[in-house]
């Protein structure tokens, strides 16, 4: 077992399987707590977690992927200290991602965000929806008879990947290009890799490059599309963004989305197998299944951690921060801190607060796909109780009930299962009416 007052969370793959051991350390020791590597303030409490959030001005979003990695490019002295933000503005390209809206701060991420306002809207969400109904059935046809299915490769991963095509309007003709490249390279995946060889390196580079050759093709020869709004979408002010800049507000939804669902739809079907109890409850009374779904990323936050710099000094908790840390908020912790969520540890179905789970932040850059995670769970889940009975965990793959052996991804910013192995008994496509 790790000594959790020296481990460094960064590059120990021992916290990796589970990680909440040392979260409760963390918080019992103080909810806002220096750590001693890479001068980095943990944030384990929900108030705590909640006021860094909720304070941009203080906090930066430029080290938002990196953490601490790689150093800050710049090294700050004497007057610098009052307030950095001159130093993160004049170095901002030096920071990992820095090219997309996750690592903006206001006014410039309030602008690249409001690109996606032309995307997100009420009908265009529910014709996404009616997408994800069919969706749902046809992936789930692929692998029904078998019995059986590793539900990520064969489900959350294509699922998450193609719905996020669909909203933002790829052409049909395509899908089978991105579900391709995407399933076999999920572009979010490797940031916050334990062994940093990630740092530096844009994995949208791919989803970049395809989308401005859609905004650049919409705006010559514009039509009756989704692509077509997006090219045409302007900044507030009424000026017209550079395709590159629609182009990468686009792509950031499409990985965020992706890992964001992929790792909801593994998480909820992982209790679906071990929990019989629940998983009979939803099939009796469908209408606990959007509390199934919060609880899910209440209990398994796909966000393991989010980093932010303070720009001049703070104090936080009664902690005293000073310019130039970085501020790590460990939302998987706060959203088992035990002042806020009763019983904490336990997957509840009743929890009457569970809606209050930061598991897509709080405050400016809160998850501008939550919603549509939400959807993507209610339908997934709503479809599988149809066209499957008796789901269960594979006991070969994963063990018996009292002893599974999970993997999980092996990175510090993301918490998801690398595989998953469940076996069923089919029903017919007849008891899937929506």
């Amino acid at each position: 077992m790790s000594n959790y007052d020296s481990v460094d969370f960064f590059t120990d793959p021992s916290l990796v399987p589970d990680p909440h051991p040392y979260f409760d350390h963390l918080r019992s020791k103080n909810p806002v707590l220096r750590l001693p590597h890479h001068n980095v303030v943990a944030i384990t409490g929900y108030d705590e977690a909640t006021a860094v959030y909720k304070d941009p001005d203080t906090f930066s979003n430029c080290v938002a992927l990196g953490g601490p990695f790689p150093p800050l490019p710049f090294e700050p002295e004497g007057s610098d200290l009052e307030d950095l933000t001159p130093l993160i503005d004049q170095h901002r390209s030096q920071f990992p991602m820095f090219e997309h809206m996750v690592t903006m701060d206001p006014p410039d991420h309030t602008r690249a965000r409001s690109i996606l306002s032309r995307l997100l809207t009420p009908s265009r969400l529910k014709e996404n929806e009616e997408f994800m109904w069919r969706l749902a059935d046809r992936q789930l046809e692929e692998f029904l008879g078998t019995g059986e299915c590793e539900f990520i490769a064969e489900y959350s991963k294509p699922f998450a990947t193609l719905v996020i095509a669909d909203l933002l309007g790829v052409p049909e003709e395509d899908h089978k290009e991105f579900r391709s490249v995407l399933g076999a390279d999920r572009p979010g995946a490797r940031v916050g890799a334990l062994d940093h060889e990630s740092v530096g390196i844009n994995p949208l580079q791919w989803l970049d490059d395809k989308f401005c050759s859609y905004i650049e093709g919409r705006r010559s020869a514009p039509r009756d599309d989704v692509l077509t709004a997006l090219a045409t979408a302007k900044y507030p002010d009424g000026s017209t963004p550079e395709v590159i800049e629609v182009s990468r507000s686009a792509t950031f939804l499409f990985a965020a989305g992706q890992e964001t669902t992929a790792k909801l739809l593994s998480a909820a079907l992982q209790v679906l197998g071990d929990r019989p109890d629940i998983q009979q409850r939803l099939r009796e009374d469908r209408s606990l299944i959007p509390a199934f779904i919060e609880e899910s990323l209440r209990f398994e936050s796909p966000v393991k951690s989010d980093s932010r710099l303070a720009r001049r000094r703070a104090t936080i908790g009664g902690v005293d921060i000073p310019a130039g840390t970085v501020v790590m908020v460990l939302p998987g912790a706060a959203n088992r801190d035990p002042r806020r969520f009763e019983d904490p540890h336990e997957f509840h179905l009743d929890r009457k607060n569970v809606r209050e789970h930061m598991a897509f932040a709080r405050g400016v850059h809160s998850c501008p796909g939550g919603p549509l995670a939400r959807v993507e769970g209610r339908v997934s889940i709503e479809r599988i109780l149809d066209r499957m009975s008796e789901i269960s965990i594979s006991e070969t793959k994963h063990g018996p009930a009292r002893d599974r052996r999970y993997t999980y991804e092996p990175t510090y910013i993301l918490r998801g299962l690398s595989e998953l192995h469940l076996t069923f008994t089919p029903r017919p496509a007849l008891a899937a009416a929506h």
